[in-house]
């Protein structure tokens, strides 16, 4: 049992060493050994010591050259540790305080796809996918040559395709339920909202349905006019043009 316990607190005793390895005493550093020596426990994945010394780097040093670059890497660390409203917290500062610097346009895309990482299934609030999509729209509009600018743009349509899709499936509820008007409702904002999603042209296939169902002559015909011209190859446009000729035909 003693040699156990012995072996066991020199385990300890081992650990707390190579742990403590990793911190130095900075009070003599000059900001640009201090801003080196945090960035090198960033790049070895010390993220927990990191955040702490980004954060006192940035209390000691708000004035030096490095400032944003501590600015930045503080949100990246954050990012990197899952903390992703902490991150777009610090990206934010660094966007907000230091206009300038040569971070700003990572720092709002990094702003963006934190809230990306925040986006949960179409099922629950959506809340972060707009804020995401908002904040990608910001990217492409101030850095419109950033390399960056067509991953931000598919994320956008990855995004709206959520929107799109809670929206549709609101609409196949109240469809299902019979409250029919919700459904005409839901649908057509879906189709005019999302137009260039690929639950535009069912819902208003879905909507003409409805409407010739319940008698909506003229509103049929003339969102069959819209289908037909929006989504000529379609693989309802067959059926929608059968439907039309019905109609038309009908007195």
């Amino acid at each position: 049992m003693r040699n156990r316990l012995a072996l066991l607190g020199s385990l300890i005793l081992l650990l707390s060493i190579i742990g403590c390895s990793r911190l130095k005493d900075t009070s003599k550093f000059s900001a640009e050994e201090y801003y080196n020596y945090v960035y090198e426990l960033y790049n070895d994945k010390e993220y927990e010591l990191a955040v702490s010394e980004f954060q006192n780097f940035l209390l000691q040093y708000s004035g030096s050259a490095f400032n944003d670059d501590a600015q930045f890497y503080l949100g990246m660390t954050y990012y990197k540790r899952g903390q992703y409203l902490l991150g777009a917290y610090e990206f934010s500062k660094l966007i907000r305080n230091i206009p300038a610097s040569p971070f700003v346009p990572e720092a709002q895309f990094m702003l963006a796809e934190s809230y990306y990482q925040l986006s949960p299934p179409y099922q629950l609030d959506q809340a972060y996918t707009k804020k995401a999509i908002e904040e990608f729209q910001a990217f492409i509009d101030f850095f419109p040559s950033n390399a960056k600018v067509g991953e931000a743009e598919t994320k956008i349509k990855e995004l709206t395709d959520k929107l799109a899709e809670k929206d549709y499936m609101s609409a196949v509820i109240y469809e299902k339920m019979e409250y029919e008007k919700a459904a005409i409702k839901s649908y057509s904002a879906v189709a005019e909202t999302y137009h260039d999603t690929k639950f535009a042209p069912v819902s208003l296939y879905k909507k003409i349905l409805i409407e010739a169902k319940k008698g909506m002559k003229n509103e049929a015909l003339a969102d069959i006019n819209i289908f037909l011209n929006r989504y000529p190859s379609d693989s309802n446009a067959n059926e929608i043009k059968d439907l039309e000729s019905k109609l038309s035909g009908a007195k």
